[in-house]
Formats: C-alpha cells, sequence, structure tokens
C-alpha cells in the first residue's frame, strides 16, 4: 500500500506512458500501468502531462531585499518548479565566504516553499581561499563574471583570480559558472552613446553587440582548456556562442550552456516596444539571432532553459523610461518560465513532452549533480510538475507572487496551464493556491558537500 499513487501522461526519460506513480515517504516506489498499484490515497490527473519536478538553475531572490525565498519560492510554485538554485549576488552581501552561506542556508530552512539549491561565488580580489570551504558547506556551483554591475555585489573578476579560481574549483568537481560580457568594450561603449544622446531603449542592445559575449566566452573557453574546470556559461544570447562551445568540447572542454526564456521568445523589437520591462544582460538580439538560437535548443546543443529571474520594483524599471541605462537589468520568471516554454515547445512547436523535460528538469540535475531529481524513476524524489495542455491562462503581472509586478508577457494568452505542483510527494501548488507553509522546502546541496555537514 503507497502513501500516494499519481495517474496521469507520465513524462518518462525516454517516452511518454499513461500510468502510475506510487509514492512512498516522499520517493518514488514504482511505476506502473494504470490499475496495478494500491493506496487510499489517488491523484487522477487524466490526460493532463505529469512531468519530473521543473528545475530552474538561475534565481535570484536577493538581488532586490524586498524578495527573498518565501516570495520567490511561492511564485516558483505557482509556476510549477519544484526546485530552485539561488544565486549569490545578494544585497547587501554576496555569498564569497562561509559564514554568509550558513547564515543563508538557516534562512532558506525556515522560509522554503520548495527545494533550493544555492550557488556561491568569490569577491573582487582575494576571495579563492573560501572555495574549499563553500564547497565543503553545501555550494551546488560557482558563478563569476567578466562584466562589472558592482563592484561589492556583482563584481568583474580578473583573469588572474578567474585562473586560481577555476583551478581549484576543479578540484571540488563542482562547475564555475560565469556571466560573460566584455567589460571595457562595453564600459566604452555606453559612455559613447551616453555623450551623443543616444539613451533610447534599443542603445542598450546596440552598447551590448554579440562581439561583447562571444569574446568574454572565447577567453573563458581557453582558460577551462588549461584548467580542466567544468564550465557553464549562463544567459546565453546569441547563437555564435554556442558554435564556440561546440568547438570547445571537441577540444574536451567540459562546457555546458543554459539560454533563458527572453532570449528565445522576444526579440530586439520587443526591447523597443517594452522598454526599461524588456532589458536584460546580454540584450535581446535581432530576430535572425533568435531564430539561430533555437536551432541550436533544438538539436540539443544548449543544455537548459533558466528564467534569471530578477524580481525587481517599478521603482528600478521606471527610471529608464527616459534613459535606458538607469533602468536594473532582468525581469521575473520563476512563475512563468515553465507554461511559457510548454506552449512554446510542446503546443506550438509539436516538440515531444520528452524533450522539455530534460530542458527544464533532467539536465539542469545532471549540470548540477543534484541527487534524487530531475527524471521520474524509482528512488527519486516524488516531485511532479502537472500540466494540463487543454487549459488557456492569461498572465496579469499584478498577480504574481513575486514582489516584483512587471513583464513584458503581461496580458498574454498562455495555452497550458500548470495544475499542481508536487515536491516529495506533497501537493504544494493545487492549481488554485499555495497549500504548504515556510519551512517546509529544504537545502539541496552540492555534490561536493563535506559527508556530515548536513545531518
Amino acid at each position: 500500500m503507497f502513501d500516494l499513487i499519481i495517474r496521469g501522461n507520465l513524462v518518462l526519460e525516454n517516452e511518454v506512458m499513461y500510468g502510475e506513480i506510487g509514492v512512498q515517504a516522499g520517493k518514488i516506489a514504482e511505476i506502473a500501468q494504470p490499475g496495478k498499484l494500491k493506496s487510499l490515497n489517488m491523484q487522477d490527473f487524466g490526460d493532463c502531462f505529469v512531468f519530473p519536478g521543473m528545475i530552474d538553475a538561475h534565481v535570484h531572490c536577493f538581488s532586490n531585499p524586498h524578495e527573498g525565498f518565501a516570495a520567490t519560492s511561492e511564485s516558483a510554485a505557482v509556476g510549477g518548479l519544484t526546485t530552485i538554485l539561488d544565486m549569490p549576488y545578494d544585497l547587501a552581501a554576496p555569498i564569497t565566504n562561509l559564514a554568509r552561506f550558513q547564515q543563508k542556508v538557516e534562512r532558506l530552512e525556515k522560509e522554503a516553499l520548495i527545494d533550493i539549491g544555492l550557488w556561491a561565488t568569490i569577491a573582487k580580489s582575494g576571495g579563492t581561499q573560501q572555495i574549499g570551504l563553500l564547497a565543503d558547506a553545501g555550494a551546488v556551483a560557482f558563478k563569476m563574471s567578466t562584466f562589472e554591475t558592482d563592484p561589492h555585489r556583482f563584481p568583474e573578476i580578473a583573469d588572474s583570480e578567474i585562473m586560481k579560481a577555476m583551478t581549484l574549483i576543479s578540484q571540488t568537481g563542482l562547475r564555475a559558472a560565469f556571466h560573460a560580457e566584455n567589460n571595457e568594450m562595453i564600459k566604452q561603449l555606453t559612455e559613447s552613446y551616453i555623450q551623443q544622446g543616444r539613451l533610447d531603449p534599443l542603445a542598450h542592445m546596440e552598447t551590448r553587440p554579440p562581439v561583447t559575449e562571444t569574446s568574454a566566452v572565447l577567453k573563458l573557453l581557453e582558460f577551462a582548456y588549461w584548467t580542466g574546470v567544468k564550465l557553464h556559461i549562463v544567459h546565453v544570447s546569441h547563437p555564435r556562442t554556442i558554435d564556440l562551445a561546440m568547438i570547445y568540447k571537441q577540444m574536451q572542454v567540459d562546457v555546458t550552456t543554459e539560454t533563458c526564456y527572453p532570449y528565445l521568445l522576444m526579440d530586439a523589437y520587443d526591447l523597443e516596444r517594452f522598454g526599461p520591462k524588456a532589458k536584460n544582460n546580454p540584450p535581446l538580439r535581432l530576430p535572425e539571432d533568435v531564430v539561430g538560437l533555437w536551432d541550436h535548443q533544438l538539436q540539443d546543443h544548449i543544455d537548459l532553459i533558466t528564467s534569471d529571474h530578477a524580481p525587481w520594483g517599478s521603482d528600478k524599471k521606471e527610471v529608464g523610461n527616459t534613459n535606458i541605462f538607469e533602468a536594473a537589468s532582468g525581469m521575473p520568471g520563476v512563475e512563468i518560465l515553465v507554461p511559457l516554454m510548454f506552449e512554446w515547445a510542446v503546443v506550438k512547436g509539436g516538440i515531444s513532452p520528452v524533450v522539455l523535460g530534460k530542458w527544464l528538469s533532467q539536465h539542469p540535475a545532471e549540470v548540477f549533480q543534484i541527487q534524487g531529481k530531475g527524471k521520474i524513476t524509482v528512488g527519486n524524489d516524488a516531485d511532479f510538475t502537472v500540466i494540463d495542455q487543454d487549459q488557456s491562462w492569461i498572465i496579469d503581472e499584478q498577480a504574481f507572487k513575486s514582489h516584483s509586478k512587471l513583464s513584458p508577457f503581461h496580458g498574454r494568452e498562455v495555452q497550458g496551464k500548470v495544475i499542481q505542483t508536487i515536491v516529495r510527494g506533497t501537493t504544494v501548488y493545487d492549481g488554485f493556491e499555495v497549500k504548504v507553509k515556510p519551512g517546509f522546502g529544504r537545502f539541496v546541496a552540492g555534490a561536493a558537500v563535506k559527508k556530515g555537514a548536513y545531518q
């Protein structure tokens, strides 16, 4: 007798199967044909798709201190996410040392509604000595930047420090990930445009041309070649970046890549249309670049898709209405990533749900070595994202659970609705409201965590 049976169109690793999942003690205990399993608790989702719990590997809970774990994880649960990986660029104290990491874990365990892993980073200089300690404490990966947003919170890391960091990270077996943009080139172009009075939305894209991404990526690929680190490039905006990664894969460099839903679903003319709402770093690209990125995605050249959830308030965006350079970069995404990608890929694109499950669950789990998640298989956590392909709904930015009530997708009708989010066998979101209290979510420790650190 199982604690729970889930019935529906199960999105397995290699097929969609109408069947049942037996859940015991929060784990997947058996997968069977309908009617084979016994339980007093049955959730029958009919023809709806039961995906492995979706994972967003690129989320910023604390770049806006008004957001935090509670708001982000509630928003994520409504969006069908069962696990998120939170970035380390917290305001006002980035996660650059063991003490801050441990404090963040404690807060997570009190506030989270879903399961959360934590990224770590290093200080602008002299921070590499913390890498081993952070890995032992359970950091899921390390994030650094070649572009400087802020010298304290989000600094540019010098090449010599990157090489030191890569060497040390390679010893942990974790990934070194990078925001890859050419700082010097962008700063010079931005200064020039401001002097010319070019403050319009498209100026943001033009001051960050594709070469500012690809030149930074090329340098990092070469560094990874010489250090042997596992490299991850976040928020890829241009197909040329993927071309370069593929070349270095042939040289045995272990490089993975991600893109984000805005780069697949919008282009530079949406930046012109929506202004600050659609401002990202890197920026939205030209339509032909979007097509090229989709071509790579469909050929499985891009490992995963993320939201890069950045929960800015309207005050941080509206200041850019007359000067795009003043607006904060990024947009909220945890609540709409899964349904938007389901509609685009499965409903409109005719892509198998199996493929979408790999992009949004299996691959993130594999890239970041998250044990017990990413696939519907016996022994894994009973994490499921249930989508009704026949339901349509309209995105309402004011209804977001996030602090950020703005989106260029506001008012858009979406085909395919998340009707249940299940974490470790417990319904976190039932299609109408969140059903668990803060503290239900658990800390997901990284693969290099020291044995006994969290018992």
